[in-house]
């Protein structure tokens, strides 16, 4: 593959991960013509739903609905990724110097899925690695490090440190997710999960609280590490 520089670099454990934590986030930029990919770290092979070609099909269907840029797939073992730590990591620096990244953004550690925690932990390390000169000498790309890192929401609910208004696109954030038909839909032939329990409309219930609380429709909620500087303080008020 060709280097190339995206805007936007999601990462999840799994495919459908980026899309319940940010969807709406990647739409909304993609819209503006700024670029965003996804890379998911395992196959989610022990998934209780669906087969592994299934969720892949999903993926690439909602990923055209979210219109990325690029979508990588690698197949580091379902929950393993604790196992696999320096692997996964080498592999994200490669793809992070590939791309290069303005933010990149991963799953926030505090989840009751314990490879979205994991996932949090490598790419935060991955960033860091991947600015490193002498660290994966032998990578073909240079040494890169991206602006900022921020995290997603998954399955929690923390205090977000800055939200963005997802009013909009809160529409293609859920027309992705229903492409996770394996995931979402419930059935007699489908073994039940929290997924396929009411989980689309807690989590646009969330999105809604936080647009509330932002003043605004709805909100998805990012926590970061450090400060976030704002440019402009007084934005569209004046």
């Amino acid at each position: 593959m060709s280097r190339r520089k995206l805007d936007i670099l999601a990462v999840g454990a799994h495919p459908d991960d980026v899309e319940i934590g940010m969807g709406g986030t990647v739409a909304k930029y993609c819209h503006k013509g700024y670029t965003a990919g996804i890379v998911n770290l395992t196959k989610a092979e022990l998934s209780s739903n669906g087969t592994v070609e299934e969720r892949q099909k999903e993926a690439e269907k909602a990923a055209e609905i979210l219109k990325i840029s690029s979508r990588r797939q690698l197949s580091f073992p379902d929950r393993k990724l604790n196992v696999y730590k320096e692997e996964s990591i080498e592999a994200l620096v490669e793809i992070i110097r590939e791309y290069r990244p303005g933010l990149v953004f991963a799953p926030h550690w505090k989840d009751r899925h314990p490879d979205h925690g994991h996932c949090g932990e490598i790419v935060r390390e991955a960033v860091f690695s991947a600015g490193i000169k002498k660290y994966m000498e032998r990578c073909p790309f240079p040494a890169y490090r991206p602006s900022a890192l921020y995290y997603y929401q998954i399955n929690g609910s923390e205090a977000p440190d800055f939200v963005v208004d997802i009013s909009g696109f809160l529409s293609v954030k859920l027309d992705a997710l229903a492409s996770y038909k394996s995931q979402f839909q419930g059935g007699d032939s489908q073994t039940p999960t929290p997924l396929n329990n009411g989980y689309i409309d807690r989590l646009k219930s969330r999105e809604r609280v936080l647009g509330f609380e932002a003043g605004v429709e709805y909100a998805e909620g990012f926590i970061s590490e450090k400060p976030v500087l704002i440019h402009h303080l007084l934005g569209d008020h004046i």
